[in-house]
């Protein structure tokens, strides 16, 4: 079995998540500011079901590449909703409770990935 680095794990949900429309996506590197994950990645959806949706495909979508899920809060139309992989932290929220919890303030001393290398569309 192959297993992927943290890095890749990162990239490839990220993709999952711009696939479904997942909106502004950001990919905190935390190692270097928390023992909790390596990474978190952060995104908005439109609706409750937005976020469900894209949970789900980012579930599927390392499900296919044999990452295992440690957890998945937030279930049943909740505005935030978290998958735990271990290495990488997924938050999806709609734009409230984003706006609400504030992730990227309370996370200001992480590392931001420049997500132009993992979504070429971002590049114009």
């Amino acid at each position: 079995m192959f297993l992927l680095t943290p890095k890749e794990i990162a990239y490839e949900v990220t993709k999952a998540l711009d696939a479904k429309k997942g909106m502004d996506i950001k990919l905190l590197k935390i190692d270097r500011v928390s023992s909790l994950a390596d990474y978190f990645l952060i995104c908005t959806g439109t609706s409750n079901t937005h976020v469900k949706t894209l949970c789900d495909y980012a579930e599927y979508t390392l499900e296919q590449l044999g990452e295992p899920m440690l957890g998945r809060e937030g279930h049943r139309g909740s505005a935030w909703e978290l998958l735990d992989y271990g290495t990488i932290v997924v938050h999806v929220f709609t734009e409230e409770a984003r706006q609400f919890y504030d992730l990227e303030r309370l996370w200001a001393d992480a590392e931001v990935v420049d997500l132009k290398k993992i979504i070429p569309e971002l590049q114009g």
